[in-house]
């Protein structure tokens, strides 16, 4: 049997397949090997993993796909998942090679993550060829969910937008300037404070300012990043929870720059298990 797993900040979905028929995905929380000691992933996998499991030792290969799996890091999660899975064959890759290869397939393309925060690459159909450094939501991760929250928190507390708008976010969200200064500055996982505010974009998005922010957010998305691809020759994948619900503003600023997209979807984990089911 094999088992595949994509991991993010906040969860992991694990997919097991046994043949055509035989396909079954549950979710533990996330696993990040640059955040989490070796301990505590050992912890995850063993009792939240496990109970939902039928029989570990059918398992005979692993492919797990994480963020913060770098070539160093890999090595933690790749040690631990040996130790509860010995019998199994282990292979720990990068979130961004798990988007490639569930949105392209064996085929050349670029593939893109807009979730939390923000990635893309140029993939040939086996391997990542190029990729532009996301950087973080502080000086990067154009068209992610904490750049669209840090934008929308600038330009609410700049007057940058009606006031209507303005008092609408303030009185929605239940925030005040100075809780939200204090989220951002001083409290942890700012990144993630400021993505749980796109719900109120997705709710305001008929409104031409906001329709006009999150479209100008996906074009320089477009042109820091993807247009330092092969991009006039091949489609741009999506995945990630922004790309599948803001696919029209997406698709909007792909056009404007004339980019062909392609697939949306919003977890990679059923084409990583169509992909390696193939092998």
């Amino acid at each position: 049997m094999i088992l595949i797993a994509d991991s993010g900040a906040t969860k992991t979905d694990w997919g097991f397949r046994q043949d055509i028929k035989d396909r079954r995905i549950v979710q533990t929380q996330g696993i990040n090997p640059f955040h989490q000691s070796k301990e505590h992933i050992n912890k995850v996998v063993r009792e939240e993993l496990l109970p939902q499991m039928e029989d570990a030792t059918r398992i005979s290969h692993i492919y797990f796909y994480g963020a913060g799996c770098t070539p160093e890091k890999s090595l933690v999660v790749k040690e631990v998942l040996h130790t509860i899975f010995p019998q199994a064959e282990v292979e720990v890759q990068s979130d961004l090679l798990g988007a490639a290869r569930s949105l392209c397939g064996r085929y050349h393309g670029i593939a893109c993550i807009l979730g939390t925060g923000s990635n893309s690459c140029e993939y040939d159909g086996e391997k990542i060829t190029a990729n532009v450094s996301p950087l973080g939501y502080i000086l990067g991760d154009e068209g992610s969910g904490a750049a669209l929250g840090k934008r929308l928190v600038g330009d609410c507390l700049k007057h940058q937008l009606p006031e209507p708008i303005c008092q609408a976010f303030l009185e929605e969200t239940k925030l005040t300037p100075i809780e939200i200064i204090d989220k951002v500055y001083r409290q942890p996982q700012a990144n993630r404070f400021l993505a749980s505010l796109t719900p109120f974009l997705s709710r305001h998005r008929e409104e031409a300012e906001i329709h006009d922010l999150l479209v100008n957010c996906f074009v320089n998305f477009f042109q820091r990043n993807v247009m330092q691809y092969n991009c006039q020759h091949a489609e741009v994948h999506f995945t990630g929870s922004i790309a599948w619900y803001f696919q029209k503003e997406v698709k909007e600023a792909a056009e404007k720059l004339n980019i062909q997209t392609g697939k949306f979807i919003k977890s990679p984990i059923n084409g990583l298990i169509k992909f390696h089911f193939e092998l």
